[in-house]
Formats: structure tokens, sequence, C-alpha cells
């Protein structure tokens, strides 16, 4: 039999070993999540919402935030009436402007007063917000880490140094002769 003391290939070989299997694991990850956030699946379960006769007071340069409408609307599916309760005529599309998040603002110098809103609008479905979450998660993550790597590769490197003396010291210590001075 061989004598298998101060062999260094299982430590060199489980590192590299590892490193690959890390970068494998982060590569098939990348592929599922770009999987799921690109598939066209899940606009499908997109539910419409709509509101009649909400009660803005003012619309006017400051933003009145609609009520239904949030981060969950999907922007571009909005279809809005603005009108004066108090004669029921409809104001301009023109007039106003409505912000990615939902917010209603004049578009022009006149302030409409006693204003009623109808409004409906499309949900992104859970799906897709799991998915968009997971995406950005999934992206937030691969950020933290590759911060790290460097602290890894710094840590692989001093454990291989350090492997590498105690093998040395072990070899150094056969290899000693007797206690002769000079």
């Amino acid at each position: 039999m061989l004598n298998k003391k101060a062999q260094t290939a299982g430590l060199v070989t489980s590192l590299i070993f590892g490193v690959a299997s890390l970068i494998i694991g982060v590569i098939i990850a990348f592929v599922i999540v770009s999987t799921l956030t690109n598939a066209d699946l899940l606009t499908s379960t997109r539910t419409t919402s709509s509101v009649a006769d909400e009660t803005v007071a003012t619309i006017n340069s400051t933003t009145y935030q609609l009520a239904a409408l949030d981060a969950n609307y999907i922007p571009g599916t909005i279809t809005i009436v603005a009108k004066n309760y108090t004669d029921g005529t409809v104001i301009a599309s023109g007039n106003y402007t409505l912000s990615s998040t939902g917010g209603l603002t004049n578009a022009t110098s006149v302030n409409y007063n006693n204003v009623t809103v109808d409004y409906s609008s499309s949900v992104y479905s859970v799906e897709e917000k799991a998915s968009d979450r997971l995406s950005t998660n999934f992206t937030a993550g691969v950020d933290n880490i590759s911060s790290k790597i460097p602290t890894v590769l710094l840590i692989a490197a001093i454990v291989l140094i350090l492997s590498v003396l105690a093998i040395l010291v072990g070899v150094w210590q056969k290899m000693r002769i007797g206690g002769g001075s000079i």
C-alpha cells in the first residue's frame, strides 16, 4: 500500500469542486428565475377592478391619489372619466394627468372643484407580483453574494496556505535526523 500522509489533492480538489458547484448552481438559478419572469402564462390571471363616483374635492396642482390604485395596478390599463358632481359635466381628459402610481393632477391652470371620478384598471396577478419579487430579490442576493466573493476566496486561500504549512511541518518532522548540534 502507498503511504497517503502529506497529500493535499483532497483539499485542493474539494475547493475547486466547491467553487465549480457554486457557479453551476447560480447559473441554474438564473435560468429558473429568468424562465419564471418571462413566462406569458402569468398574464391570464389578471383582474380588472372598477370604481364609480370616487369623490375628489379638487383637481389642482396637488396630486390626489385615487383610492383603488397603487403599485399593483398596471400603468396604461386605466380608463378614467372625471366629471363635476354638481351638474355632471365631463372634464376633458387633456385637463388632468395620471401618474404611474395612480396620482391625479391638474394639467392646466384651471382648478376643478366638486369632482367625481369613475375609473377601471387591470391589476397584476398574484403570480406576476411573486415572479417580480423573486427576480428582484434574486438580483439583490446575487449583488450581496458577489460583494463577499473576495472574502470567501481569501478565507479559502488562508485555509490552503495553513494546510500546506501543516503538511510541510509534518514532512519536516519526519525528515529530522537525531538531535545533533553544530
